[in-house]
């Protein structure tokens, strides 16, 4: 199945609202290239003014919590994300795993929290550079499938999966494209046990240490139907030339 390419860029914690220009860059960008689907997670200070000034891109957030409301300072809600404008969410990233300690189970509670508020879901998902040398990354992957994709009813229809191997974020290693291509085939196949003929529609992302230079031969490996992007897109330059290579791959 040919899936529409999802390109998202995750500003992580970085940016004030003079680099909303940049956002609006990215969004015209954007709007050369329809037959690909553009979004970004800023700081969660940023997501109404970005929602506001964007036109052709989806703006989400970096997390959200399990719950709708409550006493959890510095927590953001995905009711409070969807108020700002936000349309998505991301959940599990592997610097809230390790950082925050973030379980597969809460990972799960949050994306079933997101999309109770009618946000569409990426849940990342990666090894540790220990799990593959040891020959663990499918397992370990498989593993956080298995903990952290939502169960609700219809959920793989607004649900993406991004694979970002530890080692590779933010470090300028990448995996070979072959190893990249196995991993989402094992992806694909948890999806199509997970959630039936639902599966195949579900969108595999690739992250890690993704930028213009090495965009195109990532994208074209096996079951990969797009990015999550980090430092490359904190500027319109660079993540513009990831957004036209995924143009290029379907016009090819």
């Amino acid at each position: 199945m040919a899936l529409r390419p999802l390109i998202v860029g995750n500003w992580k914690m970085n940016g004030t609202r003079a680099t909303l220009a940049e956002a609006r860059a990215i969004d015209r960008a954007a709007a050369r290239h329809p037959a690909v689907e553009v979004g970004l997670a800023p700081s969660f200070t940023l997501v109404m003014a970005m929602a506001e000034a964007a036109q052709d891109i989806a703006v989400g957030g970096q997390d959200c919590h399990v719950k709708p409301s409550g006493a959890f300072t510095g927590d953001v809600a995905a009711a409070q994300l969807a108020d700002a404008g936000a349309s998505f969410a991301i959940v599990g990233h592997s610097e809230r795993r390790a950082l925050h300690g973030e379980s597969d189970a809460l990972v799960q509670a949050k994306a079933e929290a997101a999309l109770g508020e009618g946000l569409a879901v990426i849940v990342c998902v990666g090894e540790t550079e220990a799990e593959r040398d040891a020959g663990q990354a499918e397992a370990v992957v498989a593993g956080q499938l298995a903990g952290s994709l939502p169960t609700a009813e219809g959920a793989a229809a607004r649900l993406a999966v991004a694979y970002e191997p530890v080692w590779a974020i933010g470090t300028g290693r990448v995996p070979s494209v072959d190893d990249v291509g196995a991993m989402h085939r094992a992806i694909r196949a948890r999806l199509g046990a997970a959630y039936g003929e639902a599966g195949a529609a579900v969108r595999i992302l690739y992250g890690g240490s993704v930028n213009a230079a090495n965009a195109a031969e990532l994208l074209a490996a096996d079951e990969v139907s797009g990015a999550l992007v980090g430092g490359a897109s904190l500027t319109a330059e660079s993540f513009s030339a990831i957004i036209a290579a995924a143009a290029q791959q379907q016009d090819g």
